[in-house]
């Protein structure tokens, strides 16, 4: 949860760059909806049930789980892929139930929690600034070092 608010900070916010905001947000922060959502359904539903509300079809979901099974992030990836829109995932260990479900893939090899996040944040951190170079300067590869 926690990076996924890092990364939505870093488009809404900027990166390395002064630019326009990017809209991003993360669904693990409304607490409210959170639990109207887990208490009247189930909290598998949390993150389809925002996305079924705010996902476009020109949209892009990430989806973050260490292990790749989180039953909450894998049926808000089904529903992306019913629905067409764009899926990025972060995993860890061999990918779990993430692989096949996602657009665009990373999996961190290793059972240890902690590494898996540091390298999630990492990349995380690299594909901002792919993104604002992309989107608002002259692309430069070493940018991201």
């Amino acid at each position: 949860a926690a990076d996924a608010q890092h990364i939505a900070a870093e488009f809404v916010n900027r990166f390395r760059m002064e630019r326009p905001p990017l809209p991003a947000i993360s669904l693990s922060t409304d607490t409210s909806v959170i639990t109207s959502v887990g208490n009247d359904y189930d909290f598998d539903e949390i993150f389809e049930k925002q996305l079924m509300a705010l996902c476009k079809p020109e949209d892009i979901a990430w989806g973050i789980s260490t292990s790749g099974n989180s039953p909450n992030v894998l049926k808000g990836l089904r529903f992306c892929a019913k629905e067409e829109i764009s899926t990025l995932g972060f995993a860890g260990r061999d990918g779990g139930k993430m692989n096949g479900l996602c657009d665009f893939m990373l999996t961190i090899p290793s059972d240890n929690t902690a590494r898996i996040q540091e390298v999630h944040i990492i990349a995380a951190h690299v594909i901002c600034a792919l993104v604002d170079e992309i989107l608002f300067g002259r692309f430069n590869p070493d940018i991201v070092g």
